[in-house]
């Protein structure tokens, strides 16, 4: 009973006033970084680990209810860094310390420490996309 009004409070100020879409009961490791958070919506079946930065206007969530009314949402690993307007879908993982460029939509998998970029999304080695970057 006494986490009632606790449950109201959050959804008020973090739903209402913030405009972050992220339930209480998802799984997240710690160090979780939100940057200019609004717009921000997570599925609460999403697992999420440590230092994970996110940006606005991103979209974690489920690409359809499977039997049973269960979901299969996405599984961020640690030291992912995804930018603004990004849209993460399905039953997917993002390896750790991968990094997920502005706009991308991902709905495949991705391997550890790789870039992923525009729209759908491509998968990129990190060391090649810091190789043209100094070129």
């Amino acid at each position: 009973m006494l986490g009632i009004p606790y449950l109201v409070f959050y959804r008020v100020t973090v739903e209402w006033l913030l405009c972050i879409e992220l339930p209480w009961n998802t799984q997240i490791g710690p160090a979780l970084r939100l940057f200019h958070g609004m717009g921000l919506v997570i599925n609460d079946q999403t697992i999420i680990g440590r230092n994970v930065v996110l940006r606005h206007n991103t979209t974690i969530g489920v690409k359809e209810t499977l039997p049973f009314g269960t979901q299969a949402a996405p599984i961020i690993g640690d030291d992912v860094d995804i930018g603004v307007h990004v849209i993460i879908l399905g039953p997917i993982r993002v390896g750790n310390g991968a990094r997920i460029g502005a706009g991308s939509v991902v709905v495949e998998n991705t391997s550890a420490g790789a870039a992923v970029v525009t729209n759908p999304a491509r998968m990129t080695h990190l060391a090649a996309t810091l190789e043209i970057k100094h070129a």
